[in-house]
C-alpha cells in the first residue's frame, strides 16, 4: 500500500510538472498578436524576389538576412530562431496573397521586407490588420510612410533623399546643362523620376515612361535623348532595363551619361547592358557601400555565399538581427515586437537604426551614395551630402 500511495504522488507530480512545461510554451494572445510565450522556435519572414526579372536585389537581402539568423543559431542550438523564405518575383499583384499566408503563421513575428515599393503598398494593408510588423531593408517609395500604417518600418532613407542626392550629382559633379528623364511606371521608379524631375528643374531636356518587363526596344526614346541634346540620362527602375537602355544608346552613338537609383545598383546591370556599355554609368543608392560594413561581416558574407555582399545585404543582416535581438529580449508575439520597434536604438554593421513615429529611419542615420561602373564593377564613388 506505501509503494503504491507513492506511485500515485509521484504520478500526480509528474503529471502537473507536464501541464506546467506545457503552459510556458503556450500560446500569448497580448492583445494584438498571437506568438509563443517561448523565445525558441519563432520566426521571422523574408518577403521578396527570389526569382523574376530583378531577383538579384531579392537575393542580396535573403542572403543577408540568412547569415544573421545562422550565425545565431550556431550560437542557440538549443533555442534557434527560423527564417521563412517567401519569393514574390517582385510582383506587386501577388503580394497581397502572398502576405496574407505569412500572417497566418502564428510563430513568425516580424518581417524582413517587402523588398520592392510596390509590393509594399500593396501588401501594406493585410500586415496592418494582421498587426505584423515589416521592417523594409529596401523599398524606398515616399508614400509608404504616409498611409496610416503603424506595423510599417524602414531601414534606410527614402527617395525624398535619393531623388535630391541623384539630381545633385547630375547638376554638380556632371555638370550637365540638359538631362533626359525616364521611368518604367512602377511605384518605385516612377516616384524616384519625379523626385528627380522636381529638383533638376529647368534641367530636365525632356521625359518619357516605359513598361517594366515588356519595353525592350528603346530606339524612339533614344532619337528624343539625342534630340534634346541631354548629357546625361537619368533611369527610374530595374536594372535588366537600365541594362538594355544603357546598352542601345551606346549602340545608337549616345554618349550621355546613364545616372540611375538603387534598383539598377547591382552587377546584373552590368551584364545586361555589356561592360564597355555600362562603364562610366552612375548608380545611387540610400545605402553605404557593403563593402565598408564592421565588423566580419564581409568576410563570413562571401565565405557563406561565395561571392561579394550587394547592395542591402548589410541592412538586411542588420534588420535580421534587430528582430533576434527582440526575441532575446522577450519580444515574442506580434504585438511585442511591434512595441519594441517603436523604441529600438540599434548599432548594426551598417548603421544605427532608430524609427520615427511615422516608421522611417531617423534623419540622423540617413545615407545616400554614389557609385560608378569602373572596369566592370560597381564601385563605391562618394557620398552624396544633403545640400
Amino acid at each position: 500500500m506505501r509503494q503504491k500511495l507513492v506511485r500515485v504522488i509521484g504520478g500526480v507530480a509528474l503529471a502537473g510538472a507536464l501541464v506546467l512545461g506545457a503552459s510556458g510554451c503556450s500560446s500569448s494572445e497580448d492583445g494584438g498578436g498571437s506568438g509563443s510565450d517561448s523565445k525558441c522556435g519563432l520566426k521571422i519572414a523574408f518577403f521578396g524576389a527570389l526569382t523574376g526579372d530583378a531577383a538579384n536585389l531579392g537575393i542580396n537581402i535573403k542572403n543577408g538576412a540568412k547569415l544573421a539568423v545562422e550565425q545565431y543559431n550556431e550560437k542557440h542550438a538549443d533555442c534557434k530562431v527560423e527564417l521563412v523564405e517567401k519569393d514574390s518575383q517582385g510582383d506587386e499583384k501577388q503580394a497581397a496573397g502572398l502576405a496574407r499566408e505569412v500572417v497566418k503563421d502564428s510563430k513568425v513575428v516580424g518581417v524582413i521586407g517587402p523588398a520592392f515599393s510596390g509590393e509594399t503598398e500593396a501588401s501594406g494593408p493585410i500586415w496592418e490588420e494582421a498587426k505584423l510588423p515589416i521592417v523594409s531593408p529596401s523599398a524606398t517609395r515616399p508614400s509608404l510612410s504616409t498611409k496610416g500604417w503603424t506595423t510599417f518600418h524602414r531601414a534606410l532613407a527614402n527617395d525624398d533623399a535619393q531623388g535630391p542626392a541623384a539630381a545633385s550629382y547630375i547638376k554638380d559633379v556632371l555638370k550637365a546643362q540638359k538631362a533626359y528623364v525616364i521611368d518604367d511606371q512602377t511605384a518605385y521608379g516612377a516616384g524616384l523620376a519625379d523626385v528627380v524631375k522636381q529638383n533638376l528643374g529647368s534641367v530636365v531636356a525632356g521625359s518619357d515612361k516605359v513598361e517594366r518587363n515588356v519595353t525592350k526596344d528603346f530606339s524612339q526614346i533614344i532619337t528624343k535623348i539625342r534630340a534634346s541634346g541631354a548629357t546625361a540620362v537619368f533611369y527610374g527602375g530595374y536594372y535588366q532595363e537600365a541594362g538594355l537602355l544603357a546598352k542601345q544608346m551606346k549602340g545608337q552613338g549616345v554618349q550621355a551619361t546613364l545616372v540611375a537609383g538603387d534598383g539598377v545598383n547591382d552587377p546584373g546591370y552590368i551584364t545586361t547592358a555589356g561592360k564597355e556599355n555600362a562603364e562610366g554609368s552612375v548608380l545611387t543608392c540610400p545605402c553605404s557601400p557593403a563593402s565598408a560594413a564592421k565588423g566580419s561581416f564581409v568576410t563570413d558574407y562571401k565565405t557563406k555565399w561565395g561571392q561579394d555582399a550587394g547592395t542591402y545585404s548589410d541592412i538586411a543582416f542588420d534588420v535580421a538581427n534587430i528582430f533576434i535581438k527582440g526575441i532575446e529580449g522577450g519580444n515574442t508575439s506580434k504585438a511585442k515586437m511591434n512595441e519594441y520597434l517603436k523604441s529600438v536604438n540599434y548599432e548594426g554593421i551598417a548603421n544605427t537604426y532608430k524609427f520615427t513615429d511615422k516608421g522611417e529611419l531617423d534623419p540622423s542615420f540617413l545615407k545616400v551614395w554614389a557609385f560608378t561602373v569602373k572596369g566592370g564593377a560597381v564601385t563605391p564613388d562618394q557620398e552624396i551630402k544633403k545640400q
